[in-house]
């Protein structure tokens, strides 16, 4: 993946993001919980993608 995609990436889930918080009305609390759990997805996504997480393919979850 070139760096260009990884850019508009994090730019279209940064703006998705923004327009969630500024335009849907929810409680304080659930907005930070949508937001650490969307920044936790990105950080996890972005390790897998460079290759500093290869681990996530050795969890399976289920049978």
């Amino acid at each position: 993946m070139s760096l260009v995609n990884l850019i508009v990436i994090l730019m279209v889930v940064g703006v998705l993001l923004w327009l969630v918080n500024t335009y849907l009305p929810m409680d304080g609390k659930i907005k930070s919980i949508l937001n650490a759990v969307v920044v936790i997805g990105v950080v996890l996504w972005l390790l897998r993608v460079l290759g500093l997480l290869a681990s996530l393919d050795a969890i399976h979850i289920g049978k």
